[in-house]
């Protein structure tokens, strides 16, 4: 199935975008069949191939919520504009699925926490006591030797 999008250009800050069709399963930056058109967001201007897109979605080319909003302001679609979804970004390690899974670890981490920092403290008491041992031998050792 084909699909109208944006695909980003441009240098860092200063973004551009062609409207180009290509098959839905591509990335947005790969492979198309065709560029129908270009749009400077920070200018607001564009340019569009009016007869190229009217040709595509006759022939079954979906066309996505933010290309159909920007064609219904300039006046090459007719109709009411649709509501962008927005997805929010993904934090790095993290995935969407395990959804249930980060809860539940989520609900357990203060137990866990808490019973490593009273290992850790036993164990800092055990070394600090050993130290003490240590030390007071060697001191008896040493007076045994002179």
């Amino acid at each position: 199935m084909l699909v109208i999008r944006f695909s980003r250009v441009g240098r860092k800050n200063k973004s551009h975008f062609r409207i180009v069709a290509q098959e839905h399963t591509m990335a947005p930056s790969g492979k198309h069949v065709e560029i129908l058109g270009s749009y400077n967001p920070h200018s607001k201007e564009g340019v569009f191939k009016q007869k190229r897109i009217e040709y595509w979605v006759k022939n079954g080319a979906q066309i996505s919520d933010s290309v159909y909003n920007l064609l219904v302001r300039q006046g090459t679609i007719k109709g009411k504009k649709r509501s962008v979804k927005i997805t929010a970004k993904k934090e790095k390690g993290k995935k969407e699925e395990g959804g249930d899974k980060e809860e539940k670890s989520s609900e357990t981490k203060p137990e866990e926490k808490e019973e490593k920092a009273q290992k850790n403290t036993e164990d800092n008491k055990k070394d600090t006591e050993d130290k003490v041992e240590n030390e007071g031998n060697a001191k008896t050792e040493s007076k045994k030797e002179k």
